[in-house]
Order: C-alpha cells, then structure tokens, then sequence
C-alpha cells in the first residue's frame, strides 16, 4: 500500500470528557467494537495496557488514577484507528490539552444528567483553538438525566458550536426505550446488556409506519414522530463540510455502560472523521501527502519501568513514512538521531515497529534529548507549532530540603518541566523557581519524583498568585516599563517569556485597564501569532 492509501485508511482522534461523565466506559466500548478487547471491563482493570503505565508511582496506585494518555489503534470498517485515551482527572488536564495537538478530531463524552461541566468547557476551548472537528456524544440516557432540548442548547451557548442531532432518545430514564437514527433512519431499541456488542437496529424507512407502534408503543412513537420533525425543523441538515471545518457538531445519544448508541457513533465516525489532516509550522503548513517524513512530540512519560529509568517521546507522525533505524534530524538539537526500537502501542500491547505513517503515534525511547513540541524531519529545518501551555491554577515556591543536593534539584525541575508535569516560572530577583499546576495532586507527584528519581528534597510553599499571563506588546518600551514598574510580579518562563503573575482576577483585570497596549494571555499561543506577523 503507498502513501496515499495509508494515509486514507487512518483516523485519529482522542475521547475526551469531564471526570465521570463516562469516558473510559465509551473507550472501552469503542475497543468492543473494533474486536481490540474481548470482554467488558478491560479499559479500568487495565488489561490492555500491558506494563500498567498508569501506575508507574505508588502515589497513583495509592489513588487508582490514571496520569498518562494511552494510545490504542485497532482495525474496523476497513480504517485503522488511533484511538487516544487522555486521562480523566482534572489535575491532568495539562496532559489531555497537549494530547488534543496530536489528533485530527475528537469525540465528547457529556453526561446527560450533569450537562456541560467546567472541564467540558475547558476542552472545547482547546478544540475551538485548533478548528478541531467534534462529535459530541451524550451518555447514560439510562439515567434520569435532562430533557434534550435543553442539553442541546446548553452545549450550543457554553461550547460556542452548533449542534445537529444525528440520532435522538425516545424517553430518557425510566422510560427509555431506544434511539432513532435520523441519519440512517433506524430505530434502535433499548436492551440494557453491559457484555454484549447490541443487537441490529430495525430499518424504518417512514416513522409513520405501523412498525414504530408496534415497537415502542403508541404514545412513545407519536412523541417521537412529532420531536424528529421538530429536531428536522430547528437544525439545518447534516453537513459533513462544516463538521470538518468544526463549525458544527453531531450529536449522538445513548448509553456506554450498556453498549447502547455507540453503534451508531462509531459507524458515523469512520464515515465522516477527517484522516491525517496538515499540520503548522514556522514555514508553512505540512501535508501529510509529502514523501518526506517529519512528526512531532507531545508527550514524554518518565519511568515507565522504574528499574530501567526509561522515559518514552510521543512522536505524531505527520507526514511521510517513518522507518526503524534510519537517521533522522532532530531540529531543535540539530543533529541526526535514529531509533533501534520504535513502539507502536497495539491495544493489547507494545511491539517494536519497522515502520510508520502519517496520523500513527509511536513511542521512542529519549535519552533525555526530547522536550514537548520537538520536531523531527528528514533533514528540513522547521519547527511544528500549536502545541501551547495555558495559564496553570495553582502557583507555588519551590523550597530546597537538603542544598547539598541542589544540582540534583535544578536538573529535576527541569527534566520534569519538560515533560510537561508543570510548568516552571523563574523569578529573577532571588532566583526563586516558581511551579504552576492545575491540581494540587501534581504537587506531590513532584515532590515523589524528585525525592525518588533525582534524591532531591523539596516542599511547596503557597504564593499569592492567581494566573500567570504572558505579555506582548507592539511598543516594546511600554512592555519595559510595565515589567520594570510590576518587577516583582514578573518570571520568565522556560523559553525566557516574560509573565506577569497576577496576584488576584481584580488586580488583573485593572491592569488590563490600565494598561491597553500591553495583551495580557493565559496561554502561549501567542507565540504562533508572533511568528505569523
């Protein structure tokens, strides 16, 4: 098979989901589907993830949370799928954001009782940056949940997209019967069996048929004929041009613990999900169509194996084929680097792979010489970009335990930093190191690290910080009198930014105010924007 026909068959995209509104469940049965796992349960007890990856640390096996993104790929209606796994726990979002980079579409998992949560929101914002296309499925209409209406307009005013139901729920709770399939104008009906892949839907060509009483009785078909007509009424046709160019979202209703609507999700996916799609860079954007192979890391994972001390890169492939042991050129570092053991991640397990393609994400082991958002070509020199970090929620000092192991400390921080556990901002005056998170759990995760990897002791200690924002200015003497001014609300971060760390949402929106030539931002991608000027 070519280039070509390899990049056609591949789709990749990542579920994504506020904690609890069911998202390992609907993985687990999209696995079920694909025949990548045999039985239900799986996905939580981790037997498809060979090594337990989640739980590398005592600290998560103390917890039981999951902290890393798994990649999954299986086969089904002639496509091969790369199925990202992105960790629930809102303390990891950071992880689930970059994660979002690597991925040509998403499916979002909403809880029909809870509607659109903080985190929903937050994710959206990240497709919404990226044009990212979504399918939007709404789970556990087993339960009492909301009415339809208003969980379709709810996600249409707090995710700023429109919607288009694709299937729609006949009764909701207690009263649940099924689903019909405006797209393919089935029925489905409601049979509750968390084992078993659902039965086959009934073909209603005309929801006036007789058939529909017969099958969900009188009063629940006439409820169904009159609200499809409604639904066909309000929302314009499907379009699949404008769900590719994410200014439409279909929604699909069902149930993941009971294998119920995912069908439908699924089959509607591989007809409509985009395959590898170009990617940006400093000079322009990348086809996956171009021989020549480039890709990009997102994620690097420490200590899979504790007794190997072993860290794997994420490599997306984005254009080109990728071969095992060929040289390829590191941009950043400029220099040639190869890999003898390339993974790929198979639902079942890890094996060494010869080769890869665009949309296809493997594991290279890093000798400490990757840092997030790192390219490799075959010898061009461009960078991919849009990989950014957002403003993190929660900002402490970091205090040295033992100064006799201070060296030990600093290339801990960093080399966790990298990898993308927190971010790290330097104040210049005292040279204090400041670490942003967006959950305390990072905190100790940390401080484990450091105490265990590096044997380096630290603690936390609380500032008064309430979001750091990046500063650009078209006057960069204004900028400097700003930062002069505000100096010791001023760190550099990693790549010698200079951030403004508000200390209250009051105090920065005055400065705002006050202050209209300079952009305040809460994530750096406003470096894409200056590369663009």
């Amino acid at each position: 098979m070519g280039l070509h026909e390899e990049i056609e068959r591949r789709r990749t995209f990542a579920v994504i989901s506020h904690p609890d509104a069911g998202k390992t469940t609907l993985t687990e049965k999209l696995l079920l589907y694909g025949g990548a796992i045999q039985t239900a349960g799986a996905v939580k007890s981790n037997k498809i993830r060979k090594g337990a990856t989640s739980d590398f640390m005592e600290i998560e096996r103390q917890r039981g949370i999951s902290v890393s993104t798994s990649v999954m790929t299986f086969a089904y209606g002639g496509r091969l799928i790369n199925l990202l796994d992105t960790p629930g726990h809102k303390d990891f979002a950071e992880d689930t954001f970059r994660t979002l980079t690597a991925v040509d579409s998403v499916v979002l998992v909403v809880d029909c009782v809870k509607g659109v949560e903080a985190q929903t929101e937050r994710l959206m914002q990240v497709c919404r940056m990226r044009d990212t296309p979504v399918i939007i499925f709404i789970n556990k209409l087993d339960l009492e949940g909301r009415d339809p209406y208003s969980l379709l307009d709810e996600l249409e005013e707090k995710l700023d997209i429109r919607v288009r139901p694709m299937t729609w729920p006949i009764g909701i709770g207690a009263t649940f019967k099924g689903v019909y399939d405006l797209h393919r104008r089935k029925l489905r009906l409601f049979q509750p069996d968390k084992t078993k892949v659902e039965s086959t839907a009934v073909d209603i060509a005309d929801l006036n048929d007789p058939e529909v009483d017969r099958h969900i009785g009188r009063e629940a078909a006439d409820m169904l004929r009159e609200e499809a007509d409604l639904v066909n009424g309000v929302y314009d046709p499907f379009d699949r041009s404008t769900y590719l160019a994410a200014k439409v979202a279909p929604v699909f209703f069902g149930s993941a613990v009971n294998n119920f609507g995912v069908k439908e999700t699924l089959d509607t996916f591989i007809e409509i999900a985009p395959p590898p799609q170009p990617r940006p860079t400093d000079q322009g954007l990348v086809s996956p169509e171009d021989p020549a192979f480039s890709g990009f890391v997102f994620k690097i994972h420490a200590n899979l194996d504790p007794n190997h001390r072993d860290r794997i890169a994420f490599l997306r492939i984005c254009s080109g084929r990728f071969q095992r042991n060929t040289f390829y050129h590191h941009v950043r570092l400029d220099r040639s680097v190869r890999f003898a053991n390339p993974t790929s991640f198979l639902a079942a397990s890890k094996n060494v792979v010869d080769e890869a393609w665009p949309g296809d994400v493997i594991g290279l082991f890093d000798t400490g010489i990757f840092k997030i958002g790192d390219t490799l070509t075959e010898g061009a020199r461009f960078q991919f970009r849009g990989i950014p970090a957002f403003s993190p929620e929660l900002f402490r000092e970091l205090a040295n335990l033992d100064p006799m192991r201070s060296k030990q400390l600093d290339k801990g921080i960093r080399q966790l930093t990298d990898e993308g556990v927190a971010q790290l901002f330097t104040q210049t005056q005292g040279n204090k190191k400041i670490v942003g998170t967006v959950g305390e759990l990072q905190f100790e995760v940390i401080r484990y690290r450091l105490e265990n990897e590096y044997g380096a002791k630290c603690t936390f200690h609380t500032i008064p910080a309430y979001k750091a924002c990046w500063l650009t200015s078209e006057d960069p003497q204004v900028l400097d009198e700003f930062c002069r001014i505000k100096a010791g609300q001023i760190v550099l971060d990693k790549d010698g930014n200079r951030v403004f760390m508000a200390p209250s949402a009051y105090i920065l929106d005055l400065e705002r105010r006050n202050n209209p030539e300079i952009t305040f931002h809460t994530t750096s991608e406003f470096k894409t924007a200056l590369a663009d000027t």
